[in-house]
């Protein structure tokens, strides 16, 4: 009996370990999956603002490295203080990309006035550049006011000064009418001038 039970348990383990021993059958599924893997994205020369902050690898392919060059850190720390960059990526991937440079500039203007008035932000600045359009308004209007005045001002000068000069040679003319008149009788159709010389106006009507 304890013959044959240590030639089963031998029998036994010699299986268990031909079992680990072997190695598993050839798997095409396994193999393709591993083949299939997609190669990892190539590192950019320089790595930009955003992923110098974070201190992640920058990819060529990276979102944030047009927007944000190596050379201005300030620019995207600026607004991952306010906006985080996580918000920043997100409103980028929602954006075309036409408009995604327009956006990052507002972006970081809205967080530098943020940062400068905690308060109102950028709507502080607005009402105060609103503010001041509507006092140059005013100033404009006032003087827009006193030029039309001063037109009419001019104008009624002119007219006043034409009328003086018109009334001033009417009398003028009458005056001398009548002094040569006058003349021609006193001297005889003749008159004599301040030089004391004669000149015929015309023959006596006597003659």
């Amino acid at each position: 009996m304890s013959s044959s039970s240590d030639t089963t348990t031998a029998s036994a383990t010699t299986t268990i370990l031909a079992t680990k021993t072997t190695p598993p059958p050839f798997s095409p599924s396994l193999s393709s999956s591993a083949n299939s893997a997609p190669p990892p994205h190539p590192t950019a020369p320089s790595p930009c603002a955003a992923c110098k902050s974070l201190r992640r690898r920058c990819t060529v392919s990276c979102l944030l490295a047009p927007f944000f060059p190596p050379t201005e850190t300030l620019k995207f720390t600026t607004a991952h203080r306010v906006f985080g960059a996580g918000n920043i990526i997100k409103l980028l991937q929602d954006l075309p990309e036409s408009r995604r440079a327009d956006a990052v500039n507002s972006m970081v203007y809205e967080a530098n006035a943020r940062l400068r008035d905690r308060v109102y932000g950028c709507a502080g600045v607005i009402c105060h550049l609103q503010k001041q359009v509507d006092e140059l308004q005013e100033q404009l209007a006032r003087a827009q006011a006193k030029h039309v005045i001063l037109q009419a001002q001019h104008a009624q000068l002119l007219a006043s000064t034409a009328t003086a000069r018109s009334q001033q040679q009417r009398p003028a003319e009458a005056t001398d009418g009548v002094v040569a008149d006058s003349c021609m009788l006193q001297n005889g159709g003749y008159c004599v001038d301040d030089c004391g010389l004669g000149s015929v106006w015309e023959e006596p009507r006597w003659a």
